[in-house]
């Protein structure tokens, strides 16, 4: 026979304390003192004493899991959000269900369906849609939305995406550039919408102006934004002297499809990203671009989030994360050294 699994008892007599208290401790809840947390946590540790999750569920109506969906867990930003999630959800002793939506309404609907068939506690989530989706409205589960924001969102958590469009304008502008363009995601969610927005502020301030064809929209990946800035150059040539693409991705593709046109970065063509992943840093040409704090924004939303599961106050219900410019050789020429 295997050995006696321990139980939350056994933790309580070798600690000397209540269950209440071991059960407040492994669940982070407060209420005890620093030597009684660590008294008990070294406890738990020599006992090897792990929850039932199942147990705590029936006897809590809980599932201590929380649901994550994301529009493409193969991008980095996402996937870094989605690590750090799981990172601080996992102090709580909760588990992190993650589900990819494609950025497909339909797929999405379904993801939300399958988070709540699972008897989620809470949700964050990145939403392509408008409106929240009526199947969360009736399903009553905490959630907060994080990057974009529906209209009727409630909790939400978001990059100060407007500070981070206008850094990126007035980056162009105080380097020189006269006529920018800007190419953006076409489905202009509302991140999107208020990086266009704080980029066209700043180059009004500048006396510059960003209309027509210097308004590119585009599918938001490498290849379809090479094939586009490959046609614009094709057909018009190099008519812009400043390009700022709302993620680093679409960047990077204008970035190849202006040099194997011919004309250099930052010298003729000057360059910004957004999000500051890790390609942004290690191409060939290091991409200036806006950092987007990634553990601050799960930080935020995990927070916020297991306030409402444990129906705590909040004190707001919209965060901002700052963002800040990396400025790099596709706005500066760099010492190599």
């Amino acid at each position: 026979m295997g050995e006696k699994k321990v139980s939350i008892v056994d933790v309580a007599k070798a600690a000397g304390v209540s269950t209440a208290t071991v059960s407040r401790v492994v669940n982070r809840l407060g209420g005890y003192s620093e030597k009684t947390e660590k008294r008990v946590q070294e406890t738990i540790k020599a006992c090897g004493f792990r929850p039932n999750v199942n147990a705590i569920g029936l006897r809590t109506k809980k599932s201590r899991s929380v649901g994550v969906i994301v529009p493409d867990i193969t991008n980095e930003f996402f996937a870094k959000i989605v690590r750090a999630l799981d990172v601080f959800f996992s102090q709580y002793n909760y588990s992190v269900l993650i589900c990819n939506s494609n950025d497909d309404p339909i797929l999405e609907e379904q993801r939300v369906q399958d988070m709540l068939d699972k008897n989620i506690d809470g949700l964050i989530y990145v939403s392509g849609m408008e409106n929240i989706s009526t199947l969360l409205e009736k399903g009553g589960i905490p959630t907060v939305f994080i990057d974009r924001l529906p209209h009727n969102a409630e909790w939400s958590v978001q990059s100060d995406n407007y500070q981070g469009g206008y850094l990126a304008g007035k980056e162009l502008c105080e380097q020189g550039c006269e006529k920018p363009l800007l190419i953006y995601d076409r489905e202009l969610p509302s991140s999107i919408q208020e990086r266009k927005r704080g980029f066209l502020a700043a180059l009004s301030e500048f006396g510059r102006s960003c209309e027509g064809d210097c308004l590119v929209p585009c599918f938001a990946g490498y290849q379809e934004t090479k094939e586009m800035v490959s046609k614009l150059l094709d057909e018009r040539g190099c008519y812009f002297d400043g390009v700022f693409a709302t993620n680093d991705i679409m960047a990077l593709g204008t970035m190849h499809s202006v040099i194997k046109a011919g004309y250099s970065i930052p010298e003729q063509v000057k360059l910004v990203g957004f999000d500051n992943v890790s390609i942004s840093q290690i191409c060939r040409l290091p991409m200036t671009t806006i950092a987007q704090n990634t553990d601050q924004l799960a930080l935020a939303a995990g927070e916020t989030l297991l306030k409402l599961i444990r129906k705590e106050d909040i004190e707001k219900k919209a965060c901002i994360v700052p963002v800040h410019l990396e400025a790099r050789g596709t706005t500066r020429t760099m010492n190599p050294f």
